[in-house]
């Protein structure tokens, strides 16, 4: 059975985790494009040699596996190096959704990255694309609890994502997070007619 992929974006502090939750209350599992690349880094020998080659042995750690940090500070002010290390990260994690997806029962998933829209090599996989957006203040707000980060430092990420309205831009729907704005409704809605329309083809 064809899946319904459901794309699932924002910048930092937007609120996806809480989509996410929502979507998970009612049965539609999601894929976290993060997460799975630093598990691939340490599961996919193959991945982390071709990294291992590209970046050079000083990213691995005192264990011999990637160091994210590491690579980070690799990667830094480098964007051609940085697609390079792209064009072999991305169709492994691509692989890796793909196999996580045919094994669901659900025949709706989500696809969560923060990249979706800015990479086309992985919006070419949703059906459907929602960005979740938030206030500036709010997003810093929750950022700067949960990363331990200043408000300076959080700014500077976000200066560094796509903005709100480059997201919306692209995407088939937005849903605020803003702490009064009710959203179920919404998920439950597009679920329903999901469901209706098995193709979930976007338009």
């Amino acid at each position: 059975m064809k899946k319904t992929v459901i794309g699932i974006t924002g910048g930092i502090g937007s609120g996806k985790s809480a989509i996410l939750e929502a979507f998970a209350a009612l049965g539609v599992p999601a894929y976290d494009c993060d997460g799975r690349t630093k598990d691939l880094y340490r599961e996919d020998k193959a991945l982390a040699s071709e990294v291992v080659q590209l970046l050079g042995t000083e990213v691995l750690g005192a264990d011999g596996s990637l160091n994210t940090r590491k690579m980070a500070a690799r990667l830094f002010g480098d964007r051609t190096l940085l697609e390079k290390l792209e064009s072999v990260v991305h169709p492994a994690v691509a692989a890796d959704f793909l196999r996580w997806a045919a094994t669901q029962p659900s025949d709706i998933v989500i696809l969560e990255s923060a990249i979706l829209l800015e990479k086309p090599f992985f919006d070419k996989f949703a059906d459907y694309v929602i960005t979740v957006s938030a206030p500036e203040e709010v997003r810093v707000k929750r950022a700067t609890k949960r990363d331990g980060a200043t408000r300076e430092q959080i700014l500077r990420r976000m200066a560094n994502q796509w903005t709100d309205a480059q997201r919306e831009a692209k995407a088939d729907m937005t849903i605020i997070t803003d702490d009064t704005t009710a959203y179920l409704p919404r998920i439950l809605e597009l679920i329903e007619n999901l469901k209706q329309n098995k193709n979930g083809n976007r338009s």
